[in-house]
């Protein structure tokens, strides 16, 4: 998939690595994952479909 975040550590946009889709508790979609130059835990909102 090699979806695009915003990662807090770099303070950069960079590649997710080991990304999965998961469901917050309102309902909405979000991608999770680590970012792929240090490691740090991502997390991107999907827009709504």
């Amino acid at each position: 998939m090699a979806e695009e975040g915003y990662c807090v550590k770099c303070k950069a946009k960079s590649i997710m690595k080991d990304e999965k889709v998961v469901t917050m508790k309102n309902g909405r979609k979000a991608m999770k994952g680590k970012c792929s130059k240090c490691g740090t835990g991502m997390y991107k909102i999907l827009p709504k479909s």
